[in-house]
């Protein structure tokens, strides 16, 4: 796994004048702290990838909810040249860009969650699609060049909102977009516990849709607060490699672990 995302997260709690100044906290986090690893190396864009020796790795800034920039753009083209990446419309609720999953109104994107999404293509920026609501997916799907969904499952497995439905999955697939395979127990298996051979199913289904090319690993390490079972933080992923290779060639087992990524992001 040589590439990482670095989520800025504020929480909704968080009075709206001070959301912006949060987001450049992390970020000050981010460079101050993550990027002093000699092993750790900025990727500010994509083409950065490629010039990674094997003892690096990537860090990818990403953000997960534009609630924090207000109707503010400009914000926006900050976070790019901050180095953003990749840029998550919502989290779970609403905000003046979309819904997210957990908005019973069931919005797509407002005008300016597309203009947003034009913005991001403009840039080479991913659009994350893992926490919109159903109508805001289909309407990134429309306009987005570089769709991903950072940290979701299927939905046929597991019947969680967060999840993938056939569909969805199908149309991540046409756009060549990326599926992030997400750790957390309650999108496995809908319980508080789940093992490494749930999280294998949701990739064996997923390939059965044709989506084989197209997936890798979203952990979610630093999102969840309960686990799959002998796979609680990165230094345990070689038991999920070590399992993934039971069931899958050599080769597709490297596309789930960053070979994927690496193809299918902007050039």
């Amino acid at each position: 796994m040589q590439v990482q995302f670095f989520a800025i997260f504020v929480e909704p709690y968080i009075p709206q004048d001070q959301k912006f100044q949060v987001i450049l906290e992390q970020i000050d986090l981010f460079y101050e702290a993550m990027l002093k690893f000699p092993d750790m190396k900025h990727i500010k864009k994509w083409s950065d990838l490629a010039k990674l020796n094997h003892n690096q790795v990537g860090a990818v800034l990403t953000i997960e909810g534009l609630d924090g920039i207000g109707n503010d753009l400009t914000k926006l083209r900050v976070l790019y040249q901050l180095g953003v990446l990749s840029v998550g419309i919502t989290w779970n609720q609403a905000n003046l860009f979309a819904d997210g999953v957990g908005e019973s109104r069931g919005a797509g994107l407002s005008e300016l969650g597309k203009q947003a999404v034009y913005l991001n293509n403009s840039r080479n920026v991913l659009t994350d699609v893992s926490h919109l609501h159903v109508k805001g997916f289909w309407d990134v799907i429309e306009i987005a060049n570089y769709p991903i969904a950072s940290h979701s499952n299927a939905f046929s497995l597991c019947n969680h909102p967060r999840n993938l439905s056939n569909e969805q999955i199908k149309a991540l697939v046409e756009k060549n977009g990326y599926i992030g395979i997400v750790f957390h127990p309650l999108f496995l298996t809908g319980k508080e516990t789940a093992t490494i051979s749930d999280i294998i199913a949701h990739f064996d289904y997923m390939c059965g849709l044709g989506a084989e090319n197209h997936l890798g690993f979203g952990s979610d390490f630093d999102g969840i607060s309960v686990y799959v079972d002998n796979l609680q933080h990165s230094g345990q992923f070689h038991n999920l490699i070590t399992e993934l290779k039971k069931h899958f060639s050599e080769d597709i087992v490297q596309g789930f672990a960053g070979g994927n990524f690496k193809r299918l992001v902007p050039r």
